[in-house]
């Protein structure tokens, strides 16, 4: 996801999509220990969109 992308969703919208890619992110861990996952790029991806979030509420946090 494109930082734009984010910039433009409210605080909650933004919590939320957080919580569910920490799912996901949660989920890839099991798949990668059981050797089921075939793309291993997506948890790369996962991992600096997640920090792409949080930078972004935190800079919300800190201009409200």
């Amino acid at each position: 996801m494109k930082a734009e992308e984010l910039r433009g969703k409210s605080t909650a919208e933004l919590n939320s999509l957080h919580a569910a890619m920490r799912k996901e992110q949660f989920n890839l861990r099991f798949q990668v220990a059981t050797g089921e996952m075939a793309n291993t790029s997506r948890f790369r991806e996962l991992r600096r969109d997640i920090a792409r979030i949080l930078t972004i509420l935190a800079q919300a946090k800190k201009t409200a």
